[in-house]
């Protein structure tokens, strides 16, 4: 048996859409295999009622079938499905990166990114690395066709999540398919701060750059009290907050000393939009660790 553990993630931080991405230090998914005839799936924790275990349905059959390697796999599952923390990522790399051990497949992490990509198209439509890549390497990751370019980024955040779900498909649809030409001039902008603010490993920069006029927006519509939390957020002295992913969860970038205030602003402005909410006190983190062979 391979055990590993597979971070949460968050992609797009507002500028960088379809580009960019974070692994989280929690929650956290835990996949186990075990070598077997044929791919079967259990999945336990969190929202597990509503994944499916048929290897055809579910992101590591994907995965198991990319790299031929049949295995029984159990998730337990620690990062929510419809979360906008990378739920499938989480564990579609974990699969990934355990069946490419058991089965000493000698791919390297960034060889796995593409396969974990495989098990992410049976949620969304289609191969998507920003969740994947940053899952598997760690840190600040961005993703394009060329390949992916990491950054090992020590930044606080807040991860507030509503107990409302939004699909990743629902939150596709609702993307503009046009933007003008300051739109964009604007995004580049933010998206160059927040890569340095990265390198630099400056909470405020990160935050600046997570402004994003044209898919933010329209997200954040999904969200029942998104504009109240985001302004909670800031009151208490977050930086930047932008919609993790295809949300629902808000994420919040700010310095260590205030992360607990803006945690706590957050879950009560969602309370006060007529959501329950939990928050999770987190950083950007490592990626998916091997720890049972």
């Amino acid at each position: 048996m391979v055990t590993v553990r597979a971070p949460a993630t968050s992609a797009n931080l507002g500028s960088g859409f379809d580009v960019f991405g974070v692994a989280l230090d929690r929650p956290a998914d835990v996949v186990h295999v075990e070598r077997a005839d044929r791919t079967t799936i259990e999945v336990t924790g969190v929202g597990s009622q509503y994944i499916p275990t048929n290897p055809d349905q579910n992101v590591v059959g994907a995965v198991a079938e990319a790299l031929d390697a049949p295995a029984h796999i159990r998730i337990d599952k620690g990062v929510r499905p419809s979360s906008g923390l990378g739920s499938s990522a989480a564990s579609s790399a974990g699969a990934a990166l355990a069946l490419n051990e058991l089965y000493d497949r000698g791919l390297s992490r960034e060889e796995l990114v593409p396969v974990a990509a495989e098990g992410e198209a049976v949620v969304s439509g289609e191969a998507h690395a920003d969740n994947v890549a940053p899952a598997l390497l760690g840190g600040f990751t961005v993703a394009t066709d060329e390949g992916v370019t990491t950054v090992d980024a020590d930044i606080p955040l807040v991860a507030c999540l509503p107990e409302i779900a939004v699909s990743t498909r629902d939150a596709r649809r609702v993307v503009p398919e046009t933007a003008t030409m300051e739109e964009l001039v604007h995004t580049v902008g933010r998206a160059a701060t927040l890569s340095v603010g990265m390198c630099r490993r400056d909470p405020k920069l990160v935050g600046a750059g997570m402004d994003e006029r044209i898919v933010t927006p329209a997200r954040a519509k999904l969200i029942t009290g998104y504009d109240e939390v985001r302004t909670a957020a800031f009151d208490a002295g977050a930086d930047g907050v932008t919609v993790s992913g295809a949300g629902p969860a808000v994420l919040a970038v700010c310095g260590t000393h205030a992360r607990t205030r803006v945690a706590a602003a957050m879950v009560e402005a969602f309370d006060e939009a007529g959501v329950a909410a939990r928050a999770y006190k987190t950083r950007v983190g490592s990626g998916a660790e091997v720890f049972g062979i």
